[in-house]
Formats: C-alpha cells, structure tokens, sequence
C-alpha cells in the first residue's frame, strides 16, 4: 500500500515520544508491504482495527497507548493519514470527521 500524508506520523514522533519513534516507523513499514484488498484484509493483520464509514480505520498501536486513524482506498492501494495520536487525544477528538 502507498502511505499518503506520512508527515503526520513523523510530526507526532518528533515530539519527542520514544517509544511512538520505535512503534510508527514498524507500522508504516508494515502498512507499505501489505496487499489490503478488503476491511478483513486489515483485521487479518491489525485485529483491534476498528472501521468507520467513509473507509476510515482507527489502528490501535502500542497496546493501544495510540491511535492513528486513516482513509483507506482499497483500489487505489492508497492509505492516507487523517489523525495520529494518543489514546487519550483520540478520545477528545471525533474520528469520522477529521
């Protein structure tokens, strides 16, 4: 999969959080490889994903002490980063809107 807008992730780890630096780049390198065709293509591999209308998916990452929530077009083979941050941030935020 192509990974589109991934300056948000490098945003959140230049931040300064070192075990976001150590989590998100096995993440994107995961994501990159992957052949996600379908939503179950996802949960196969990432099974706390949760799907929101739109093609929106929130990854829980870290033991959920992240979320990252994405668009995901399966023909495309695109991901494109909507939002990256802790769980505690993900909770004052609505992800189906961002």
């Amino acid at each position: 999969m192509e990974v589109r807008n991934r300056k948000k992730i490098l945003d959140f780890i230049a931040s300064g959080d070192a075990k976001a630096a150590k989590l998100f780049p096995a993440w994107l390198f995961d994501v990159e490889t992957a052949e996600w065709k379908t939503p179950m293509d996802i949960k196969r591999r990432h099974a706390t994903a949760d799907f929101l209308q739109g093609n929106r998916v929130v990854f829980n990452i870290g033991g959920n002490d992240y979320r990252l929530v994405a668009a995901v077009d399966y023909r495309r083979r695109m991901v494109l980063i909507r939002w990256v941050g802790t769980h505690g941030q993900y909770d004052r935020i609505d992800a189906s809107r961002i």
